[in-house]
């Protein structure tokens, strides 16, 4: 039987934090061992965000070594710069004759940023190019190339992927037949939402997130500014409502979560001590990963060979969608 497709990507927008380990990078590797696996680099996306060549260079290698070093094997999944299958951004002119406008404004990173427009009484499209403006068609675009059956996101990122489905049934129905594959998103309940260093979601928006392969002594100082309230050292204290067991429990164990609950309502441990703990668990789980990313980020031919060879085979698979689709449309 035919392996589902899975397919996901993350954009080079700088040094991934354990949010985009927890939230997308870990499950999407998981799925390896049930589907036919895709993971693209999405430079294009990034755009958006960085205009400095250098620095788009930079944090493209930094979430390809990132990927690679978190277990991603070339050899069991594919993996592609999504710049380098061009076959992405014709499908993406397709499509973007069947979005309604109105599907792109409700778009929550269009709305927010209209919002803080609002607020700050500057002119609603004030900063928005158009790149943000159609993000989930570009998106959609990326999954539905690939006839992807699920796609592991946040929760963030639900509503692109039913964007994504919109789109691709807006296709379908004006054939009257599955001229494309409707993609479904993939949300892990424990991992949709991965808590930052304030308590709010971790983003870097917020500037609350922890890198993902920061050194040791870093790591801590930072650990260490995790908010928490006033409650003294001999208070009983409820693990469900911390911010600091909110991120144990993604490196802890069932049993280190149970015995972590049992200090917490017992009393007599302070916020201290449970830094202290989070950084040593924290820091036990990163070192291998830690040492395995910087081998690769230093040998950058080898990622380019990677990508390169990466991306062909995604273009190899590409272009056949692409020239089905296109007979369909009456292009051939």
């Amino acid at each position: 039987m035919k392996r589902k497709i899975a397919c996901t990507g993350i954009k080079p927008t700088g040094t991934p934090h354990i949010g985009n380990y927890f939230g997308a990078i870990k499950p999407a590797l998981e799925l390896v061992k049930d589907y036919d696996a895709r993971y693209f680099i999405a430079d294009y996306h990034a755009l958006n965000a960085i205009k400095d060549p250098k620095q788009l260079r930079e944090a493209t290698y930094e979430v390809a070594a990132t990927w690679l070093a978190c277990g991603l094997d070339p050899e069991k999944a594919l993996v592609y710069r999504q710049s380098q299958v061009p076959e992405t951004f014709d499908l993406s002119t397709i499509l973007l004759a069947f979005t309604p406008k109105g599907l792109m404004n409700r778009a929550h990173a269009y709305k927010a940023m209209v919002q803080e427009n609002l607020e700050m009484k500057r002119d609603p499209d004030d900063g928005v190019n158009m790149g943000l403006f159609t993000y989930p068609v570009l998106m959609a675009a990326d999954v539905i190339l690939f006839d992807t059956d699920v796609v592991p996101v946040g929760q963030d990122q639900a509503q692109h992927l039913e964007m994504a489905a919109d789109i691709a049934q807006s296709v379908n129905r004006n054939y009257g037949k599955e001229v494309l594959t409707v993609p479904q998103p993939l949300i892990q309940e424990s991992t949709k939402t991965v808590t930052g260093l304030d308590g709010r979601k971790m983003s870097k928006s917020y500037n609350n997130t922890i890198p993902l392969f920061m050194e040791p002594k870093k790591l801590r100082k930072l650990l260490m500014k995790i908010v928490t309230n006033s409650q003294t050292v001999e208070e009983p204290k409820d693990p469900d409502t911390c911010n600091i067991f909110a991120i144990y429990k993604l490196f802890a164990t069932e049993e280190q979560q149970t015995e972590m609950r049992k200090k917490y309502r017992a009393g007599g441990m302070g916020w201290g001590y449970a830094k202290q703990t989070l950084f040593e668990l924290m820091n036990e789980y990163i070192t291998p990963l830690r040492e395995k990313y910087n081998k690769i980020i230093a040998d950058k031919e080898c990622i380019d060979k990677i990508l390169s060879e990466g991306s062909k085979r995604a273009r190899e698979i590409a272009t056949l969608k692409m020239a089905k689709l296109k007979k369909e449309l009456g292009y051939s």
